[in-house]
This record gives structure tokens, C-alpha cells and sequence, in this order.
């Protein structure tokens, strides 16, 4: 017992540290034998679920299972579509939910799971591709898998080797490496991945239009009786690189823009009327419109701005920089 803690808390602390210091080494030394110990058959698993049309179905009981369940999220996050089947669930009609399509990826440390017993038998019987991920070599289920991957044998951090540690430690850390190696195979860009991942961001995903539009007088606008010189002035003040031209009754007729300029570059240019440089028809977005919309408008138009209009009258004015900034995306 510590002299400076009379309780013996400090002992106790001590004995914590060592204990959680030794599961992690234990489960590291794994994971190292782990990534020596891969080779063909893990680029053969691989062929077999980046080529299948339809989905990875993904298997296990208990402790496997649930790291099943976390493989299955990380596959589908990154590009690889699958869900999770319990075996006993699959025994009691489960099965329909696995097509030819699919793959089949079932976890076992001991490989003699009763319970995957008719879900194997039932890939095998109509020839869906079956990974096996077991630490049993000579397993039922590594021998019936047309690729067997075999955990390599390593002690479990349990200190009477009973719970499931280290064994599914490995299982995890093998469902990660195939995500991830497939996410490269297939060139899985970072595009793709913020589609899959808009949770937090459904209120930025409703913004409206009307939520970040300028309005009023930041509105860049002039008439059509207007001369280039004062508009110049008018796209110079609202910093849009652009101008709104309205007609007497209110309603948008065209716009300004910087590449208008430069198509009309000429000594005259200041003392043209507007509507002589504007270009007619433009595109323009209702409020109401989801600002996603909006700024696919502009990314598909190449334009950094569009106008708003309800009624044909302009309304308020959007800037791409206007989607960004609230984490449209």
C-alpha cells in the first residue's frame, strides 16, 4: 500500500494502467501479425466484392455479429453497398433478402458457428460468392468458402482467454483494410463521400433561397434607359460583377456582366444604353427554391451569381460564395 495514499487508491490506479496497457499490447502484437499475415487470398476477397452487382451481405453471431454490423457501416459509407443479416434471422426467412447478386462476408472466430450453418448452405447452393473470416483454418466454415481469410492466432486480452477481445479487435481491424482498399480501388472520391455523409447538415440542406439572397438595395439594378457609364458605377458599388436591367413595369429584362464587358470593350462603350450591352433571357431562381438547387444551377451555368425574381421582378440577388458560406453543399 502507497505511504502517500493510506486507501491504497493509488495501487489500485496502478494495477488499472497495467491492465488496460497489457490488452492494448496484446491487441497491437494481433494487429501486426495480422497485416504480415496478408497475402492472395485477401486481393481474391477482394475481386469477389468489387465485382459483385449487388450487395456485400455481411454475417456473424454474437460479438462477431456486432462487429459485423460496424464493417457493414463502413463498407456502405465508402462506396460498397451492404447490410447486415443475423443467422438465425436468416434461417426463419432472412434468406429472400440475399439475391445471386450478392456476396456473402461471414464472421467466425472458431469458424464452427452453428448458426451460419444455412446461411453458407444456402450461398453454396446457389452459388454466392462466400469470404469466410475465421481463425479456424480447418474450419467448417473456412473449408466451405470459396475465399477463407484466417485470422492469425494470437492470445485474447481477456486474462482467462474467454472474452471475445483481441479475436474481434483483428475482425474490425480486417473490415477496415478491405473498406478501405476497395474505397481506393474503385477511385472513391471525396465528393462521393461528403454524399454519403450529410448527417448534421439537414437544416443547411433546406436553406431556402430567400435565407441568404441579398435583397433591397445590395441588389445590383439599373433601368434600361440606363448609359454604361452609370451602370459601370452601379456593378462597381454592389461588388456582384454584375447588373440587373429592369424594364418600366419592374420585371427583369437581362443582366451585365463582367464577360459582357469584354465582348462590348470598345471607346464607345460608356455612352451605349444598357439595354445594347445586356444579355436577354437570363436565368433567374424563385425564393422559394432550396439553395442546393440554386447553387447546382450555378455550377452547372458556370456562373458565380443568379438573380431571384418573383413575378418576373427581380427580388433579390445569390452569390455562389453566399451557398458556401452556410454549408451548402
Amino acid at each position: 500500500m502507497s505511504k502517500s495514499d493510506p486507501d491504497g487508491l493509488e495501487t489500485a490506479a496502478e494495477t488499472d494502467i497495467v491492465s488496460a496497457k497489457r490488452v492494448l499490447s496484446i491487441e497491437a502484437k494481433a494487429l501486426v501479425g495480422l497485416a504480415d499475415s496478408l497475402g492472395e487470398s485477401f486481393c481474391q476477397a477482394l475481386d469477389i466484392l468489387a465485382g459483385v452487382s449487388g450487395r456485400v451481405i455481411v454475417t456473424g453471431m454474437g460479438k462477431s455479429g456486432h462487429i459485423g454490423h460496424k464493417i457493414v457501416s463502413t463498407l456502405s459509407s465508402t462506396g460498397t453497398p451492404a447490410f447486415f443479416v443475423h443467422p438465425a434471422e436468416a434461417s426463419h426467412g432472412d434468406l429472400g433478402m440475399i439475391t445471386p447478386d450478392d456476396a456473402v462476408l461471414a464472421f467466425s472466430n472458431s469458424g464452427e458457428t452453428s448458426e451460419l450453418a444455412d446461411i453458407v448452405a444456402y450461398a453454396k447452393r446457389f452459388e454466392i460468392p462466400l469470404i469466410g473470416v475465421t481463425g479456424g483454418k480447418d474450419s467448417t466454415l473456412a473449408k466451405a468458402a470459396d475465399v477463407a481469410l484466417i485470422l492469425p492466432e494470437s492470445e485474447e486480452a481477456c486474462p482467462m482467454g474467454l472474452a471475445p477481445t483481441t479475436s474481434t479487435t483483428v475482425m474490425l481491424a480486417l473490415g477496415d483494410a478491405m473498406s478501405v482498399a476497395l474505397l481506393e480501388r474503385k477511385g472513391f472520391s471525396p465528393d462521393e463521400f461528403h454524399v454519403l455523409h450529410p448527417g448534421g447538415k439537414l437544416g443547411r440542406r433546406l436553406i431556402k433561397v430567400s435565407d441568404i439572397m441579398h435583397s433591397g438595395e445590395k441588389m445590383p439594378l439599373t433601368d434600361q434607359d440606363t448609359l454604361m457609364a452609370d451602370a459601370l458605377i452601379e456593378m462597381s458599388a454592389k461588388s456582384f460583377g454584375c447588373v440587373g436591367i429592369i424594364g418600366t413595369d419592374g420585371a427583369l429584362l437581362g443582366v451585365i456582366t463582367d464577360g459582357d464587358l469584354r465582348r462590348h470593350m470598345n471607346p464607345e462603350l460608356v455612352g451605349k444604353k444598357v439595354s445594347e450591352v445586356m444579355t436577354r433571357d437570363v436565368q433567374s431562381i424563385n425564393p422559394e427554391m432550396l439553395a442546393s438547387v440554386a447553387l447546382g444551377i450555378m455550377n452547372v451555368r458556370a456562373i458565380t451569381n443568379i438573380f431571384v425574381t418573383k413575378d418576373d421582378r427581380p427580388v433579390g440577388i445569390l452569390h455562389i460564395h453566399d451557398c458556401l458560406r452556410a454549408g451548402v453543399a
